[in-house]
Parts: C-alpha cells; sequence; structure tokens
C-alpha cells in the first residue's frame, strides 16, 4: 500500500505545474515520491519471496498464462485507463460547446454521448465469457486487444470537430473489444492456476489493473500537456489579442500551464472565465467580451494544439493495444491447470498432478452459463 500509493501520487503531482514548468517532472516531491514508492515496491517483492505465507505469490509468474494474462491485462489497462479522460476532454472541451451546449451542460452530455462505450462493452462480456468456456482464452482477448487498437487508429483519422454517428461506431467497437478481451483475460489467468492460488491471483491481477488505470491518467494528461504546450501558447496568446485583451496580459494567460485549460474544460468551466482577469473582461466592448466567454471562441482555438497533443495520445495507446495483444497470444494454448486442455497445458512448479481423463478434476473457473465444470 505504501509504496503503491506513493508511486501513484507522485505521478499526479507530475502532472501538476510546478515552478515555471508546465508540468511537476522536476518537483523534488513528485520525484522523491515516485522513487520511494519504487523502492518501497522493490523491498515488498523481497519480503514476498522470503515469507512463509506471501500475499504477493511471485512464484506464480512461471505460469506462462498467468503472466502474459497478467502482462496483458496490464498493458490493456494502461492504453485505456487514461485515454477514457481524453475522451471527455475531447467532448467537453471542443465538440459540446461548438455544437451548442454550455460549459456548465458538457459533463452531463459527455457521459450521456460516451454511452454507446458502455453498450459495447455490456454486450462483448458476457458473449466473449460464454465462448471462452468453449473454445479457449487465447483467440477472444487477443482479437480484444487487435480489435482496441485498430479502433484507436480510426480514432486518429477522425477530425476534431467529428460527426457523432462516425465518433459512436467507433466507440461501440472500442467497448466491443474491450469486452471480447476483459471476461475471457481473466478467465485465462484463473484457469491457469492451483485452486488454493485463485484467491491470491485475483488480488495480483486487479492490482496490475488498478494501478495501471491510475499510471496511464498521468501519461495522458502528460502527453497532451506536452502537445498543448507547444503551440496552445502563442495561438491563446494572438487569440486574446484580436479580440481587444491588451499584450500584457494575453502574454501571461498564453505562459499559463495548458493543464489548467484542460481541467476547467473538465470541470464544466468556461476556461476563458478562469484565466482572463474579470476587470481586463469588464474593460472590453460587450460584443468582445461575448466572443471571448461564448461557446465557439476557446473550442476553435484549442482545437489544433489538441489535436497535435490528442494523436500522440492515441499512438501510445496504439502500442500498448498491439503488445498486448502479443502478451495474450503468448499465453499458449486452452489451459486449465491440473487438466490436459492442450498441448500448452504444461503444469508450473505450484501445480498438482493431471487428473486422468474421466476422473474428478480440478474445478474450471468459467465465465459464461455455467460457472464451473469438471
Amino acid at each position: 500500500a505504501i509504496g503503491l500509493i506513493s508511486l501513484l501520487t507522485g505521478i499526479v503531482y507530475g502532472i501538476e505545474p510546478y515552478g515555471g514548468d508546465s508540468m511537476g517532472w522536476t518537483n523534488p516531491g513528485a520525484l522523491a515520491a515516485i522513487i520511494g514508492g519504487v523502492l518501497t515496491l522493490v523491498v515488498f517483492l523481497r519480503i514476498e519471496r522470503s515469507v512463509a505465507d506471501p500475499m504477493f505469490r511471485i512464484p506464480l509468474f512461471r505460469i506462462r498464462a498467468f503472466s502474459a494474462g497478467n502482462l496483458a491485462n496490464l498493458l490493456g489497462a494502461l492504453g485505456r485507463g487514461g485515454l477514457q479522460f481524453m475522451l471527455i476532454i475531447w467532448l467537453q472541451g471542443i465538440w459540446l460547446p461548438q455544437h451548442g451546449y454550455s460549459f456548465a451542460e458538457t459533463p452531463l452530455w459527455a457521459g450521456i454521448y460516451m454511452v454507446p462505450l458502455t453498450v459495447g462493452f455490456l454486450v462483448a462480456g458476457p458473449v466473449s465469457g460464454v465462448l471462452t468456456d468453449r473454445f479457449g482464452a487465447r483467440p477472444f482477448a487477443t482479437g480484444g486487444m487487435i480489435g482496441t487498437a485498430i479502433t484507436f487508429g480510426l480514432m486518429e483519422v477522425l477530425p476534431v470537430d467529428f460527426g457523432y454517428v462516425w465518433f459512436a461506431l467507433l466507440l461501440l467497437m472500442m467497448g466491443l473489444s474491450m469486452g471480447l478481451f476483459s471476461s475471457p483475460n481473466r478467465a485465462g489467468v484463473m484457469n491457469s492456476l492451483p485452486p488454493d492460488q485463485r484467491g491470491a491471483g485475483a488480488g495480483m491481477m486487479t492490482t496490475f489493473q488498478n494501478a495501471a488505470q491510475v499510471l496511464s491518467i498521468g501519461v495522458f494528461f502528460t502527453v497532451i500537456t506536452i502537445g498543448l504546450a507547444t503551440t496552445l501558447p502563442s495561438t491563446l496568446t494572438h487569440g486574446l489579442v484580436a479580440h481587444g485583451v491588451p499584450l500584457s496580459v494575453a502574454r501571461k494567460v498564453g505562459s499559463e500551464p495548458p493543464i489548467g485549460a484542460l481541467f476547467a474544460a473538465f470541470l464544466g468551466l468556461d476556461p476563458i472565465k478562469q484565466l482572463v482577469p474579470a476587470a481586463v473582461l469588464a474593460h472590453l466592448s460587450g460584443a468582445k467580451r461575448a466572443t471571448l466567454t461564448g461557446r465557439a471562441f476557446f473550442p476553435r482555438l484549442i482545437t489544433g494544439p489538441f489535436g497535435a497533443g490528442l494523436h500522440y495520445a492515441f499512438d501510445f495507446a496504439i502500442a500498448c493495444s498491439a503488445v498486448a495483444a502479443v502478451a495474450s497470444w503468448m499465453r499458449g494454448g486452452r489451459y486449465v491447470h491440473g487438466m490436459e486442455d492442450g498441448p500448452s497445458a504444461r503444469p508450473g512448479p505450484l501445480s498438482q498432478q493431471s487428473a486422468p481423463v474421466g476422473e474428478p478434476g480440478p474445478e474450471r473457473i468459467g465465465s459464461g452459463s455455467s460457472p464451473s465444470r469438471r
């Protein structure tokens, strides 16, 4: 707990501005938390290798299906966790305001417009679980990660001001791909474990997934901020000056860390009202003030810089999904611990003798209609 909390807290503070930098990766506190967290986790793993009843059972990684499934799970969570925040910011900060929604309404409607992602996951999860019971986990878990990578690639060619039908279809495809991966991968990992190790194995798998999702947020916000920091300051400065904001004020606003504008949009606030002092806005003409604080100015201003950062984020997600697909395929064929289900069913050092055909064997963890099968 100490190691993970320290590591993930350091990552969160790393995406916050520090000193004159747009991000906090030079913050001594953030670096100390990250390094200290990693060292604490190393100590934890050394302790777990020597105690009689470890909570985190390192020898389980000698089981190929367990190791490959956990690696695929970690990379899949790393690729999709933070990207969902990026899609929401894409909706709230750019697309919804340009289509008639006020900033205060965007959090609600972003959730509504993201529903196809959930629908796809809910449809594919149970279906892939039933098919896994019949054909094994590898083809569906691998196919799910391949589908996720393809969807991220299609997202890259989608214009920032997209037609919603295409966006909804891609969200549905992404949800189907994630659902196709999730249930089979978990079933494949759990089936590879001896019955008395499944509790520890499930906890380890969930720990990897939850930690990767938080890590993913730090990675994606870092990538987006790097993309914004290269072009947003000059774009914002010129845009403000063109609408009557004094040059000194516009330069100061343009030098503000881009992460502030992102979080303002994410919280349903008008970024311009948060960045430009109210006294400066009050001295502008009514028409210019209405333009600056309207629904179109900031979204159009940020479209180019945000699109550049979003492409970097999609590239990272594609790479994670592709490596996760390879890891998932490397799990081997259909493998249930203690049962001879295929050429790759080679029990690890923690396994027991395989049950002869026709005799009772270990319980198999199913993911579909039947919870267990002999």
